[in-house]
């Protein structure tokens, strides 16, 4: 098995690497996304003016699943599988840029799950707003070559055109929606409906001809709607609808709780992780309750809950009355980076710093991005943090053991101080200061969601999964976009669930 992160910083990606092979698999002439672009902010709005005057995801969903009903989709929405004992699955997040970082994470996956079942996407299977005709060149193009099933729920960016294309691609080509009546005038509804991001008439037009990339019979995977559970051998998985704004309504609410009862174990995805840098996010569902409640209940039987959205990897095993649940964050499939430098020192649920894991580590986060924005605002060398300075400050800051030891000779100075605390690296709780608090908000809601790269190390991973009828192995894989880690991809993090 190679080096990981943790190992040796050329097992991270860094130092003079061969790029990897997978710009074969990418079309020649490929769009770059810029999340800082007005033309893009303004056609991914939906999310905004859902939470400025009200969200109509619940009530578009359920149109959705009434329309899939109609069609024969079975009432529970459980797709029972043929599968053994002994299987194993993929969970891939946020894939759908597709770009370089999207295309890095194939050749790797293929090798280390060509083996598998089926694979899951987690939310945010095409971005920016989930149009039917990007599915070509970021879903069909790139796992054109994975043999198996894909199943997907949505994230928010499937929904920014009423998960039209979504529905389109994963539920048996699922008709439009007919419209609804316009809302009565002078209403918050009204001014939205005004507003709204809505998709072209003619988006889909090149649907047929993308299709053709996964036409093998054994690539087929129709879904009863954009929420779902799959019975495989011995487990079950649920996958569940977040929306705009990481919520669920109350009718998925109450199929939740009854697709949940029983002794099977289950493994939730979800487009909204539960556990996320540092913080507990439960989902609220309308009418009362919250997701976490029902993965908590002992009669439910949840061993893992996992979700996408957040484009890196943690892990937190919560101990939940006496037995152990693994939160996972599974959202680097192919956007853009999301800092694991930002996150604060571990200390929730009972999860310690020591329990915690993440990948990209922390000091390898804060390298790429001093990187990143040294080019970006032409400071170079002052900038930018070597991957041995960068551990070290992370060090200093948060007072932790990091995951690899700082090289030797690596020092910190004022300058590393101040690269560090620009880019909204944590500090220690005894240590942050009122003052420091904004520039972090502002880095991570602002900056970072433009900080697309095209250059390895991108720190893309997904997971894999081998359920036996006594324990899962999850296991978290790197893809850096370097030939050595697609020759053998590293396994950056690695735990055993037990089911009896």
């Amino acid at each position: 098995m190679s080096n990981s992160s943790r190992d040796t910083p050329e097992g991270a990606g860094w130092g003079a690497a061969e790029r990897g092979a997978y710009r074969d698999l990418m079309p020649q002439l490929t769009e770059k996304l810029s999340w800082l672009s007005p033309r893009t902010l303004w056609a991914a709005r939906n999310g905004v003016l859902a939470s400025w005057f009200g969200d109509p995801t619940g009530r578009t969903r359920s149109r959705w699943v009434a329309q899939r009903a109609a069609a024969g989709a079975p009432a529970d929405k459980v797709i029972r599988r043929a599968d053994p004992d002994r299987f194993s699955f993929l969970v891939i997040g946020d894939t759908g840029e597709g770009d370089d970082p999207q295309y890095a994470v194939v050749p790797g996956l293929l090798r280390a799950g060509g083996d598998t079942r089926f694979a899951v996407l987690a939310s945010d299977v095409i971005y920016p707003v989930g149009s039917a005709d990007d599915y070509g060149t970021k879903f069909f193009r790139p796992y054109r070559d994975y043999r198996a099933p894909i199943y997907a729920i949505p994230g928010n960016h499937d929904w920014y055109e009423d998960l039209g294309g979504f529905m389109r691609v994963f539920c048996d080509d699922a008709p439009p929606l007919p419209p609804e009546p316009a809302p009565r005038p002078f209403t918050r509804a009204r001014l939205r409906s005004l507003l709204w991001h809505r998709p072209r008439p003619d988006d889909g037009r090149h649907l047929d001809e993308a299709r053709k990339l996964r036409s093998a019979p054994a690539q087929q995977a129709g879904q009863p709607g954009p929420y779902w559970a799959v019975d495989a051998g011995p487990v079950r998985i649920v996958g569940i609808d977040t929306g705009l704004l990481g919520t669920v309504d109350a009718e998925q609410g109450a199929w939740l709780r009854e697709v949940s009862a029983g002794d099977r174990p289950k493994i939730l995805v979800t487009g909204s992780p539960l556990y996320v840098d540092g913080e507990h996010h439960p989902c609220p569902i309308d009418g009362g309750g919250t997701v976490d409640d029902i993965v908590r209940d002992p009669a439910h039987h949840y061993v893992a809950a996992i979700g996408g959205d957040i484009h890196n990897y943690q892990r937190y095993p919560v101990d939940v009355d006496g037995r152990t649940v693994q939160y996972v964050v599974a959202g680097g499939g192919g956007a853009f980076t999301h800092a694991t430098h930002t996150i604060p020192r571990v200390s929730v649920a009972g999860v310690t710093e020591d329990d915690f894991r993440s990948y990209p580590l922390r000091g390898d986060s804060l390298a790429f991005y001093s990187a990143l924005y040294g080019r970006r605002l032409r400071l170079g060398r002052l900038f930018s943090l070597t991957e041995a300075e960068a551990t070290a400050v992370i060090a200093e800051r948060l007072g932790i053991r990091t995951g690899r030891a700082p090289g030797t000779g690596a020092r910190v100075t004022r300058r590393t101080r101040l690269v560090a605390g620009l880019l909204g690296t944590a500090r220690r709780p005894e240590r942050r200061k009122r003052f420091r608090l904004p520039v972090r908000k502002l880095y991570t809601q602002v900056f970072s969601p433009g900080s697309a790269t095209y250059s390895p190390p991108f720190f893309k991973c997904f997971l894999r999964l081998d359920v036996t009828p006594e324990a899962i192995r999850l296991r978290c894989y790197a893809a850096t976009g370097n030939r050595a880690q697609e020759v053998d991809p590293p396994v950056e993090d690695e735990v055993t669930i037990p089911l009896v």
